[in-house]
Order: structure tokens, then sequence, then C-alpha cells
């Protein structure tokens, strides 16, 4: 034991302090923030107030175009042609033509400009003029607006989940959004962090160090060693970007609500109404709920010490089952370039995992759900995509039981090649010698 915590050790510290290991982990979440909040930096500045001019010849749209932060409108009464030999010398953007007979030819409105306009422009006049013409009709037809506002009815429901313990407020979409990614991180990192130490073993046997450690250390013992290792500088590197990340992203926030309220003191108004729990302007009787509540009620609906628990655990099994096997690969192999012809199969069931993620999700008690999260192979991604909806606490101890003996299966498996292939040099080795070597004595 005292030789695998040397290694698990020398792994650690080796891996941590490299700057390659430092700049990433700083930079990482620093980018990540970065890019977001430049994309909405931008977008926020960049929205420009446009002016659009209306010539309504029908005169049922008085009033109808509501000027907002990126659209001011102004109404003309002319003719067509003055109208538009004055657009041509104005600072307008558009100019909207809307004949008598809009409502027999709705197709006969025109948007002039002095090139073409954005779609965004042209779908919200159109939506003013359609929205009118319904409501001219529908009146004509005895419907008044009264009518048609009452019969609009928008349903929200709310999930409860029935179990022993009572009622308890449930969301699916937390649970999707959640399971989602904790499927994609588990994902990333057997990816990430199994090749690291592939290549760690590749460069050790390549180098020829690996003869010298392995005169003091038992080929089983280093190679375990290298595979916790790795999996503890994971883990470092997931918890420090956790950290910066929230703490990047408050701070990041609280800049852009300020960058906000001054570019829209209304939307800002809003937010802050929104934030203590008043209904906003537009929305009476307070029936709409808080947004900022309803996310946070979602969140704690979920069991999240239990997923967080669970993740941990898939986390490193899902890793240590995958990482012996590209530890195997790696002491197979004498260079980066021979590793392309063993890795299809042990990535073929990750990529798989992902793909039955999708599918899990829109039934998370299925039949595919079911086996393929007791599966050791596509259990850590799949079971994680189950657990936020609720599942049977036998099926998660199966499941958990499984992994752990795939992980004692697969860590044999390649402690029997790597035993072997650790010394083995100036050979192209086939699956079939793969399979002696797992015999041998």
């Amino acid at each position: 034991m005292r030789n695998i915590f040397l290694v698990i050790r020398r792994e650690y510290l080796v891996r941590v302090k490299k700057k390659s290991f430092l700049i990433m982990t700083l930079l990482g979440p620093l980018l990540f923030v970065a890019f977001y909040a430049a994309v909405i930096w931008i977008a926020i500045g960049s929205v420009d107030t446009k002016t659009v001019q209306v010539l309504d010849e029908s005169g049922l749209f008085k009033n109808e175009f509501k000027d907002n932060e990126t659209l001011k409108f102004t109404y003309l009464d002319s003719s067509l042609d003055s109208a538009k030999s004055a657009f041509k010398g104005s600072a307008a953007n558009a100019l909207v033509y809307i004949p008598k007979d809009v409502i027999k030819e709705p197709k006969s409105v025109r948007i002039y400009a002095a090139k073409n306009v954005s779609m965004d422009l042209k779908s919200e006049i159109e939506k003013v003029i359609e929205k009118e013409i319904e409501d001219i009709k529908l009146g004509e037809a005895g419907i008044t607006h009264k009518i048609l506002e009452d019969s609009r009815v928008n349903v929200s429901s709310k999930t409860i989940s029935l179990s022993e313990e009572g009622e308890k407020t449930s969301s699916s979409g937390a649970a999707t959004v959640i399971g989602g990614i904790c499927a994609f991180l588990i994902y990333m990192s057997v990816f990430i962090y199994g090749t690291q130490v592939m290549r760690g073993i590749t460069e050790e046997k390549t180098s020829r160090i690996v003869e010298v450690i392995i005169s003091s250390v038992k080929p089983f013992h280093l190679m375990l060693g290298k595979i916790i290792g790795v999996a503890l500088v994971g883990l470092t590197q997931f918890v420090l970007w956790i950290l910066l990340t929230t703490a990047l992203t408050s701070a990041t926030s609280a800049i852009l609500s300020n960058r906000m309220a001054e570019q829209s003191p209304e939307v800002a108004q809003e937010m802050q109404k929104m934030q203590k729990g008043m209904p906003a302007s537009g929305m009476p009787g307070s029936n709409v709920e808080n947004p900022v509540a309803e996310v946070l009620g979602a969140i704690s609906s979920l069991n999240i010490p239990l997923i967080l628990g669970c993740f941990l655990f898939y986390y490193l099994g899902g890793y240590l089952l995958y990482s012996a096997l590209f530890g195997a690969v790696g002491a197979a192999v004498d260079n980066d370039a021979d590793t392309q012809q063993f890795m299809l199969p042990i990535t073929l069931p990750i990529i798989f995992s992902f793909v039955f993620a999708q599918f899990v999700l829109r039934d998370p008690d299925g039949t595919l759900a079911f086996w393929t999260s007791i599966i050791p192979f596509t259990s850590p991604i799949i079971m994680m995509v189950r657990i936020p909806f609720g599942v049977p606490a036998w099926e998660i101890a199966l499941s958990m039981v499984l992994l752990v003996l795939g992980f004692m299966g697969t860590t044999w498996l390649a402690a029997r090649i790597y035993r072997v292939g650790i010394l083995m040099y100036g050979k192209k080795v086939s699956y079939r010698e793969l399979a002696k070597w797992i015999f041998y004595k």
C-alpha cells in the first residue's frame, strides 16, 4: 500500500504543479464567463433605437404601433409619393405603408427602406397588422375583444411526487437540466482524464523511465497509483472550476445588471420588482409567478445531497473503470499513433451512453433506461440522467455494486496486460497477442 500511495502522490503533484494545469484551471472559468459576458455586453451595447415611419391610409392602426427600447414609430399624414420622397432625406430606418383596402388585401402592405430591413423588424410590423385585422374580423362576426381575451387560456401545471414521505413538489425541467449536466461532465471527464493516464504510461514506456520504476514497484501498484492520482487531479480541477465559475458569474452578473439598468431603466425596474416577488407591469393580479422564485423552487425540489453523492460515486466509478482500460492500452503500445486501433472498443460504450442519454431523458423509467443504468459500461452516464427524476433505492444500489465489480474486473484485466506490455518494445501488438498476455502466468 505504501508504494501505491507514493505513486499517487507523485502522479498528483507532478500534474498539479504543471504550468498547463494551473493556467487551464484559472483560465478555463475565466474564458467561459468572459465569452458569454462579452456576447451579452456587445448585444446590449449594439442595440440602437430605430425610427420607423408609418403611413396608414386605412386609419385602423393609429397608436397600434408601440414604442419600445429598440423601435420608435412616427405617424405620417401625406400621400405615398410625398412620404417616399421625404423618407430619402430623413434619418428614419424604414417606412411602413398600409393601404385603405388592407383588410381585403393583407399582402398589400409595403415596407420601404434604404436597404433590407431585419427579420425582427419585419416580423414585429406584421404581427401588429395581423392582430388588428384579426380583431376587426372577429368584431364583425360578433366576437368582442374581451371575449377573445377571456377565451385565451395559459395552462401551467405543477408536478407533485407522491412518496412514503408525503407529497413533494417536483420539477421535470430542473431534473432534465441537472441530469444532462451531470452526464455531460462524466462523459467529458472519462475522455479527458482517461487519455491522460494512457498518454502518461506511453510516455514513460517510450522514455524507458518505467524500467527503473518497475524495479522497486510492482506493475499493478504502479498502474493503480497512476489511475487514482489522475482521478484526484480531475477532482481538484472540477472543484476549483466550480468555485471560480461561481465567483466570476456572480461578479459578472452584477456588472451586466448595472449595464442593463443604464441601457434600459424600464427593464431594470421590472427585474427589481420580480426579485422582490412583486408582479411585473402589464401582469395584473399576480397570477404570473416570480420566475426567480420558480427557478429556486425547482432546484430545491430536487434531492441535491443524493445527486451530489451519486455524481461523486459515478464520476469516480466511471473514470476508474475506463481509465484502467486506457492504462492497459498505453502499456501495450509504443507510441500514440498505435493507440488508435485499441481506442475504438473502449470509446464506443462511452459514446453510446451519451447517445442513449437523449432517449432516457424522454423516458427515465423505460426498459432502455433501466438496463443501460445497470450495465457498468453505461451506468455512470445513464444513472446520473435518471437520478434527478427519482430512482428506486434498490436500482441505485444494484447499479453501484455492479459498477464496483466492473471496475474490479477491468482493473484485473488491465493489470494482466499491463504487467507484460509495460516492458514490451518494438513489437506490433494485436488483439490476439493481448489475449495471450491475459493468461500468461
